[in-house]
């Protein structure tokens, strides 16, 4: 089957392609329901897939929709995961048994609000892959985006709006660098609940959810290796394996056994992505501190990326000041989805090697049982 037919065209459709998938390959399936409705009405969960021996010691876990559009790309993969065949091929190695059983768990649209509405953020305008902080405690600061605040979210989008935040921030880029700027816009912020890259003032659904999935289905578990699908950053169809972890991890040290040079790493300074706060796999850790888990993102590219922060910028404006059903809101929702989802055969064929063949890696470095 080619690539593309993996994929779905709509939050509902994903979720019955990838239940539908699984259960045909003898998956287990758990549902959490979120509370809210998509914009047809219809119900909203966070749907689990387990493939393996429940006391598995060695898992494979994939992550779709942790920013909410994004999700069309990674459950494409979980679902042609599933249907192809390949995750029976992953859970059946002969030396499964030696190494004290294989599962896959697929955690399918963990932020499933915005992945019907067609959003990055959460139901409460929360960046999901800021939102793991230590709430108790003082919040990160980030003054860079204090300063840019109202340029980055104005009340008005037109055409004069957009060139003259423009020549803002680029005036701020001139002063800081490009990556002074992009640390700035998207590192996280904690002071501008209407604002983009908002971290939350406490733990979102989708946060307390993913860590109760971690402790109800992993806690067995002694090696767990993460996947975490995303798009929106780097050159079109390239998928970058982005390890967040510190410089002297034992867990960058995995990731490097693992993929060999094939990874990035912001810590390093050698990834597209600066160091951000408060993102999921902090919370992973926290959620089954017994086990050793060595994640990534792996993050692939659509649109250059002015491109991708000026469609964040629109929806933001559409949410806070706008109507989605005007013709105005509809064009912004175009460009929010070309933004994080291609419809082009190509760009999913991409998707999905470049998936298998990082999955497949990872179901190999399991297997070997390597570590830092």
């Amino acid at each position: 089957m080619a690539a593309a037919a993996y994929f779905s065209s709509s939050y509902s459709q994903a979720r019955q392609r990838f239940a539908e998938a699984a259960a045909a390959a003898g998956a287990e399936l758990f549902s959490y329901a979120h509370p809210d409705q998509g914009p047809d009405g219809e119900d909203l969960a966070t749907d689990v897939a387990w493939l393996g021996p429940r006391d598995a010691e060695r898992v494979l876990v994939t992550v779709s929709g942790t920013h909410g559009a994004e999700g069309y790309c990674g459950s494409g993969v979980q679902s042609g995961w599933f249907e192809s065949g390949l995750a029976a091929e992953g859970n059946s190695g002969a030396d499964a048994d030696r190494n004290g059983g294989f599962a896959t768990m697929a955690i399918h649209a963990i932020n499933p609000h915005g992945f019907a509405w067609l959003r990055r953020v959460t139901e409460d305008n929360v960046d999901l892959n800021r939102n793991f902080v230590n709430f108790a405690g003082p919040l990160p600061e980030n003054p860079g985006y204090d300063e840019l605040a109202e340029a980055l979210c104005p009340p008005t989008w037109d055409d004069a709006t957009i060139a003259a935040t423009h020549a803002i921030l680029t005036a701020y880029a001139e002063e800081h660098g490009a990556a002074g700027l992009q640390a700035a816009v998207t590192n996280g912020q904690y002071n501008h609940p209407g604002g983009i890259f908002f971290g939350g003032a406490a733990p979102t659904w989708s946060h307390r959810t993913l860590k109760q999935i971690f402790v109800r289905h992993l806690n067995p578990a002694r090696r767990v290796a993460v996947i975490d699908y995303h798009t929106g950053l780097g050159p079109r169809g390239h998928g970058e394996r982005i390890c967040p972890s510190h410089a002297d991890s034992p867990d960058l040290a995995r990731v490097r056994d693992w993929y060999g040079d094939d990874f990035t790493c912001p810590a390093l300074g050698t990834s597209s992505a600066t160091e951000i706060r408060g993102f999921n796999m902090i919370g992973m850790a926290e959620a089954i501190p017994q086990t050793e888990v060595t994640a990534i993102a792996l993050e692939y590219g659509t649109l250059p990326t002015e491109q991708v922060k000026l469609a964040l910028r629109a929806d933001n404006w559409l949410h806070l000041h706008g109507d989605p059903a005007s013709t105005k809101g509809k064009a912004i929702k175009a460009q929010l989805r070309e933004a994080f989802y291609q419809e082009a055969d190509d760009w999913k064929q991409m998707i999905w090697d470049r998936a298998v063949e990082t999955q497949r890696a990872a179901l190999a470095g399991l297997a070997n049982g390597h570590a830092g």
